[in-house]
This record gives structure tokens, sequence and C-alpha cells, in this order.
């Protein structure tokens, strides 16, 4: 799979296709593209398990999605003797870098039409494109290291990384000590409040079930009705 030498520059405003590869799509875009589409597909279909097993198997939905409330429940767990504080800590990483790769790979094959593509359409996105660029030359590893307490998405981060030229071994390493910084944090934080946190988990998986499972509901609902209007 060949990739670009060096970040491409980036080009006026209004030049990029509605594609972010240029010419046939080669064997290496249509790995990202599927590696995009399993990643989206991932967050959403696990999406109703938060409530389902925040209250009996928080590990379980720690290690499957690495969700914040399953991180901060386990901290509350090791507080209370329940856990370890250790695998609150570690066993979310695997889940919360597993498709990071991908957005980097589509950065450093796409450039800047990767980021682009996340960005999705509006007015400023050529503005918020090149203040991306600037941030990541200016911080470079450090906007990867810090990118789950940053305010930016870490899709973008993971994209520009590649897109400025990163090398993929610094990238998975600067990934991985910045998900183990994040559930560092949780963890110590759940740990910090203990039991009161263990209550609300309880609450959120007697309640909260049908609550995610009306909103994924409507979800679909509106990109059904999206759809037929489309055509």
């Amino acid at each position: 799979m060949k990739l670009p030498e060096a970040p491409e520059p980036l080009p006026a405003e209004g030049t990029a296709g509605p594609m972010p590869w240029t010419g046939k799509a080669e064997r290496v875009d249509r790995v990202i593209i599927v590696g995009l589409v399993v990643s989206g597909l991932y967050a959403l279909l696990l999406l109703p398990l938060t409530p389902a097993l925040i209250d009996s198997h928080p590990l379980a939905l720690e290690i499957i999605r690495g969700s914040v409330s399953s991180i901060i429940t386990m901290g509350a767990l090791a507080r209370t003797g329940d856990a370890s504080l250790a695998v609150a800590v570690l066993a979310a990483i695997p889940a919360l870098v597993m498709f990071d790769w991908v957005f980097w790979l589509a950065g450093r094959r796409w450039g800047h039409r990767a980021v682009t593509m996340f960005l999705g359409n509006g007015a400023k996105r050529g503005r918020q494109v090149r203040r991306l660029e600037g941030v990541m030359r200016r911080l470079g590893p450090y906007a990867v290291l810090f990118g789950y307490v940053l305010p930016l998405p870490t899709a973008l981060i993971d994209a520009a990384a590649g897109w400025i030229g990163m090398r993929l071994r610094t990238f998975l390493i600067l990934d991985l000590l910045g998900a183990l910084l994040w559930t560092g944090l949780l963890a110590g934080l759940g740990y910090a409040i203990g039991q009161p946190a263990v209550d609300v988990a309880h609450a959120v998986g007697r309640y909260a079930l049908w609550f995610t499972l009306g909103i994924v509901a409507l979800i679909v609902a509106k990109q059904m009705r999206d759809g037929k209007a489309a055509a």
C-alpha cells in the first residue's frame, strides 16, 4: 500500500473533490473506508450497552466500549474493594485505541482531504483545517498525547497526525500513553468519588436502557426520513 512520502500541502479553499482520494480508489483507500465504516457501526451498535451493562457488568462494558461511565464506575468499585484499580485503568485502553490507526492512515494517505471529510460541510471549514494544521505543527506529539482531554474530536487529531507526517510507531506510542493518561484520570475520579458513583451506576442501569433505545430509534427514523427526502 503506497503512502505519500510527505504531508500534502493545503490547497486553496474549495479545490477539494467529492472524494478524499484522487483518481481511481486503490486498495489502501478501500481499506480505510471499510475501517471508518466499521468504526462508526461499532460505536453506534454498542451504544445501548452502556445502560444495559453499567450496573451489572461494568468491566465487560469497559473492555468492549471503553466508555467514560464504565471507567469511572470501575474506579469507584476499586474504592469500595470490589475491583482492582489497575484493571480499571488498563481495561479500556484496547477499545479506546482500536480504530485510531485508521484515522492516522486516512490522514497519511489523503492529507488535508481526510481532515476536511471529518469536519463535514460548513462555511468555515477551510479556516478550521488551516487552524488545525497550525496547531498540529506547533504541538505535534503533545496534541496526540493529550488528545483525549483536548476540546477536539480525537479522530481529527489522529488524521492530522498522519497528515503532518508523524510516523506510525510514534503515533501509536503516544496514542497508547494518551489513552493511559485518560483512563487514569477517569478511574482516579471514580476512586475519589467512591460509593456515590456506584449508586449512580445502579440508577443508570435501572432506567437508562429504554431512554437510549429511544434515542437510537429516533436517529434511525431521521436517517430514513432524510433518505426518502433526498430520493
